[in-house]
């Protein structure tokens, strides 16, 4: 089949290589020319583990181009995917629709022939309708469906996720819409994953409904957490306790500075103004919200307490500032409530991340970004463990003590073992709950 795939972000790049690899011929559309020139040299603008190889892959076999001209690419296609951003919008928190209302106009001008035209990009109920309205104001002639298609890619793992899935929810209202959706899924379906199909709003709600339930479940253990310290339990041990009943899962169970990432934060906001808007209130995700933000506040107090109260002068070392590990997405990431408060207290702090440092050097003024986390260590009062990417799971912790001035380490992804940590020479060790 042919597709047209608008948005190389995050969703519609990985989304337009994995449908190239099921033998689609794809062409990916945006409007940032120098982002499509340099896709057209086979250099990907995000850091997702296996995507260079699979682009090149496909890109060399002839399924799959990148444009800058929309039109171009919609004229033919038999499905139109929309996958721009929808940031949370300034000031009331509503997912700013914009983008996608945009391209639905310049979809409809473009169309030459039947075409389903399906929303990837995770937008509030109604979106869909809202959609279909202004491809008919742009071009009442033309002959489309509109289908919803939420997308479920965890970053760091979106290949996987795409070619694996737990699940493929579709939103449709006809059965021609439903044959070309099933065409173009067909190759997950013969390997017996499930794609589920439901009506418009019902496919719109259940992205909304899976990232809030997710993000409560890590705010659930975060609060557990804080109450392990109080009353001497160890939250690992907690998590692995109630994680191996099946009604509840050991999935996004571990405590932490918090949850962040382009997905938990926006979606949680915006489902609450959904139900704001229908005068159904989402007390839970409103909480969730609330305490999430405290949690981070408290990471912050963590620090502090492990400087013994100053942290005026004080060189802190940070090991990670993506939102989680195999990504060089740092958006709502804790790093960002946490470093720039280490910063604006006066501490000297220096930072190690295997991807982060393209986006961070922005995001994070007044810090120092060295080499790797030997190098942070040096001459270090505190170590912050504040990102569990690979490289810093097995440190030799002996080596990192020696380093420092003052061996002291705040664990806040619990990596570590406090007695290995003592054994290796640290004087100070706090963790997250435990």
């Amino acid at each position: 089949m042919r597709i047209a795939m608008i948005g190389t972000g995050y969703v519609g790049l990985v989304s337009g290589v994995c449908f190239s690899d099921f033998g689609h011929d794809v062409v990916c559309v945006d409007k940032d020319p120098d982002k499509i020139a340099r896709l057209l040299k086979g250099e990907v603008p995000i850091y997702e583990p296996g995507l260079d190889a699979l682009l090149a892959k496909n890109a060399a076999a002839g399924r799959l181009t990148f444009t800058t001209d929309l039109a171009e690419a919609v004229a033919g296609a038999e499905a139109v995917f929309i996958a721009v951003g929808t940031p949370t919008r300034r000031g009331d928190g509503h997912a700013d629709l914009s983008y996608v209302m945009a391209a639905a106009a310049e979809i409809g001008r473009s169309l030459t022939g039947y075409a389903v035209v399906v929303t990837k990009s995770t937008v509030p109920v109604g979106t869909n309708r809202k959609v279909a309205e202004a491809i008919r104001a742009a071009n009442p002639q033309a002959e489309f469906d509109v289908a919803s298609n939420p997308e479920f890619l965890r970053e760091g793992a979106a290949i996987d996720d795409f070619m694996r899935p737990d699940r493929v929810v579709v939103g449709v209202e006809s059965e021609r819409a439903r044959k070309v959706m099933a065409e173009l899924y067909r190759p997950l379906s013969l390997r017996d994953f499930p794609v589920i199909y439901t009506g418009l709003e019902s496919a719109e709600m259940i992205k909304y409904a899976a990232n809030a339930f997710l993000a409560t479940k890590i705010t659930f253990i975060n609060e557990i957490a804080a109450l392990c310290e109080r009353v001497g339990a160890d939250v690992k041990a907690v998590s692995k306790g109630i994680g191996m009943d099946g009604r509840i899962g050991a999935k996004f169970l571990h405590a932490g500075p918090g949850y962040g990432g382009s997905c938990f934060p926006k979606d949680t906001r915006a489902l609450a103004r959904i139900g704001q808007d229908h005068a159904v209130p989402m007390q839970i995700v409103e909480t969730v919200i609330k305490v999430n933000d405290e949690i981070k506040r408290r990471m912050i107090d963590k620090i502090t307490d492990l400087c013994d109260g100053v942290l005026r002068d004080k060189t802190i070392a940070v090991l990670g500032v993506t939102f989680k590990p195999n990504t060089d997405d740092m958006r709502d990431a804790p790093s960002l409530t946490i470093v720039p408060a280490l910063v604006g207290a006066g501490a000297r702090v220096r930072v190690s991340d295997p991807q982060g440092r393209r986006e961070g050097e922005t995001l994070l003024p007044g810090v120092k970004w060295m080499d790797d986390p030997y190098q942070a260590a040096t001459g270090a009062d505190l170590l912050v463990m504040l990102t569990e990417w690979n490289e810093f799971r097995a440190l030799d912790l002996a080596k990192v003590a020696r380093k420092m001035a003052q061996p002291r380490l705040a664990d806040l992804r619990n990596v570590y073992d406090r007695a290995e940590v003592k054994a290796a020479g640290f004087t100070h060790y706090d963790g997250v709950g435990r």
